[in-house]
């Protein structure tokens, strides 16, 4: 009688969960994906696709948002590997500390934080007085309203989840696998490259989808950061739904940042070593 009751439990929670996907995930999703391809008349085309692909202004801002993503994406791995490494060697009580300063970050709304970037890279903010005082420029030096800005404002807005991902993904790599390899010959960065690199890639893809889908699709830092001079697909969306009423063109670029973070994902375990289940 408990293992059926357990079961009638686990499939009603099964059952909600998969209903609350269903209505406020899938649902929507495939509503968004109809109605791109649903024209006025209601004959499926793909004219509104043929329209916004070969929009020079879409693709501008297409290989800008996919550099910039790329770009802080890189980043934080290559900053967050490290710093999820040495903070698995480091005492409980320090670690405990660490995490605390990287959880920090996350309980700050992302507008505060980005408008903290203007008082740092304004013209007259804290960088530009720096370098002012220290001779280095005689005139303040343009940060806002750049690709770099928002780079800037991406990385500090998303590194604390690369970081998360792989201190999780670390946590359960053995010590002793890392000292066996150590025992055998191997050196201390082929021991992380070819043992501890492996072992963790899942909490690797994780990350990199989280923060390359987080760079695509977010809207905040780029609107705050590059205004309307750097338009990101998230920002183009924006313009051209509330500003330019044109809501098929949304709809399409809604699907294609989609479409780009799902082929990011399966390309991401397509390089998932294959000794791994």
């Amino acid at each position: 009688m408990r293992l059926k009751s357990r079961q009638k439990s686990l499939i009603m929670l099964l059952g909600a969960g998969s209903v609350f996907l269903l209505a406020f995930f899938l649902l929507p999703l495939l509503f968004v994906l109809s109605e791109s391809f649903v024209g006025d008349d209601g004959i499926v085309t793909a004219a509104r696709y043929i329209a916004v692909l070969v929009d020079e202004q879409f693709q501008n801002v297409y290989v800008r948002t996919l550099k910039m993503a790329l770009v802080v994406t890189v980043i934080a791995v290559f900053a967050g590997y490290p710093t999820a490494y040495l903070m698995m060697k480091l005492r409980p009580s320090r670690k405990a500390m660490l995490m605390s300063l990287v959880i920090l970050p996350l309980m700050t709304s992302p507008v505060a934080r980005t408008y903290a970037w203007i008082v740092i890279l304004g013209r007259y903010g804290i960088v530009n007085q720096t370098l002012s005082l220290l001779g280095m420029t005689r005139e303040p030096i343009r940060m806002l309203y750049t690709e770099g800005a928002i780079i800037i404002g991406l990385l500090q807005l998303f590194l604390p989840i690369m970081v998360l991902n792989l201190v999780s993904a670390l946590e359960n790599v053995p010590n002793e696998v890392e000292e066996a390899a150590l025992s055998l010959g191997s050196n201390k960065v082929g021991t992380f490259f070819r043992v501890i690199v492996p072992l963790s890639f899942d909490g690797l893809i994780m990350g990199v989808t989280l923060v390359f889908t987080g760079c695509i699709t977010a809207y905040v830092t780029p609107a705050i950061l590059g205004g309307a001079k750097v338009l990101t697909l998230a920002t183009l969306m924006r313009q051209q739904a509330l500003v330019l009423m044109n809501w098929e063109a949304a709809t399409v670029i809604a699907v294609v940042m989609i479409l780009t973070t799902l082929v990011l994902h399966t390309v991401m375990r397509r390089f998932r070593p294959r000794n791994q289940t």
